[in-house]
């Protein structure tokens, strides 16, 4: 082996990405304009739910009730008909559907339990849930308030301490714009890998290198250097400019250590990249293997969804997928401020995963080029 070579042919896969307009444009756009969206699209479990209410009492007390509703949780109530709830439902105009019954707070005073009827678009699995809940409390809350003529506030028998920690705003954006760096440098070290060699087999340049002193190790070796070195000079930039700048996300744990991890996090998804290369003979079909492979590998991370939760045979599988760990890594630095001390277990697994990536995808790139001798 030659540092000399791989530095050479480094610079030239370099080159090669330099080259592709369609590739360059992915970067920037995985690494700018999709952090930002992803940040900013993901709106709070209720948001802006949609509510129609049938008043048939029209009494202060329904005037009450519906006054409660208002942004940013609910859209103004919309008055209608009971004959329009079931239409509008239907078209899913409307999430919720609230009838006040007749004589409602002449119940109420009587002493009489009156009913009042909700009907829920449960198809909006998130804000059904929540804002059933949501719902209730309010209409608990303004009917209480009117019986005692007072609004007290409720006095629990359990003092409760709250104390968030690491996003004490409960901002869903400072959770978004992380994962979506860290699904990205996934996503761009494996495409950009297996792209590179693809595009090397359609272009015919690997009869070019089969001629030259150069061995499969030091060929390979430099795609995975090159395109890391790609991904996490992205990376650091839209965790600087993005996340912390535009965003305003308050990163608590050391840059450079998440960026350590990234490297070692790159060296084992640039491997599975090649090794997915050698196996697809073209560009679709790379495509089609991609979306088998990091769609598991993303949603199954416990990046979007805690490991805790998975059944405990997908949360064994998945400690094979060099991402699990990384996600694990990132939130802990990025996050929760975590120092070395407490990720290095997530170091040492990714880099023998990378390791052992890396050994079955040379075998498999010589494999390749052999047949191709």
């Amino acid at each position: 082996m030659r540092a000399a070579n791989i530095l050479h042919l480094g610079i030239k896969e370099l080159r090669s990405l330099g080259r592709d307009p369609m590739m360059l444009a992915m970067i920037v756009y995985a690494f700018t304009i999709s952090v930002y969206t992803a940040a900013t699209a993901m709106p709070e479990t209720l948001n802006r739910a949609p509510v129609g209410i049938v008043d048939e009492d029209r009494s202060p007390l329904s005037i009450r009730i519906i006054s409660a509703f208002y942004p940013p949780h609910f859209l103004p109530p919309v008055m209608i008909t009971q004959a329009e709830m079931d239409a509008r439902m239907d078209a899913g105009i409307d999430t919720f559907a609230l009838d006040i019954p007749p004589e409602f707070q002449r119940d109420l005073l009587a002493g009489r339990i009156p009913t009042i009827q909700l009907n829920v678009d449960a198809t909006r699995m998130s804000q059904a849930f929540t804002g059933s809940g949501y719902i209730q409390t309010i209409v608990s809350d303004e009917v209480r308030a009117f019986a005692q003529r007072h609004r007290a506030p409720a006095t629990a028998p359990v003092g409760l301490a709250l104390r968030v920690r690491f996003n004490p705003l409960l901002n869903k954006s400072w959770f978004g714009a992380v994962m979506q760096v860290i699904n990205n440098v996934t996503m761009l070290s494996i495409v950009l890998t297996g792209a590179a060699l693809i595009r090397e087999r359609e272009h015919g340049t690997v009869e070019h290198l089969l001629v030259m002193p150069v061995t499969p190790f030091e060929i390979m070796t430099s795609k995975v250097w090159a395109m890391g070195f790609a991904v996490l000079g992205a990376c650091a930039f839209s965790l600087t400019a993005v996340v912390q700048g535009l965003l305003g996300v308050p990163v608590e744990g050391s840059v450079a250590l998440f960026l350590a991890g990234a490297m070692v996090h790159l060296f084992a998804a640039t491997s599975m990249g090649i090794f997915l290369g050698t196996v697809a003979r073209s560009m679709p079909q790379f495509g089609l293997l991609l979306m088998l492979v990091l769609l598991p590998l993303q949603m199954l991370s416990g990046g979007s969804t805690p490991r805790e939760s998975m059944p405990a045979f997908v949360q064994l599988v998945m400690l094979i997928a060099p991402n699990t760990h990384f996600v694990i890594l990132a939130q802990g630095i990025l996050s929760r401020g975590a120092g070395l001390a407490v990720v290095w277990p997530q170091f040492i697994a990714i880099a023998l995963i990378g390791a052992t990536f890396f050994g079955i995808a040379l075998a498999r790139f010589r494999r390749t080029i052999g047949s191709m001798a």
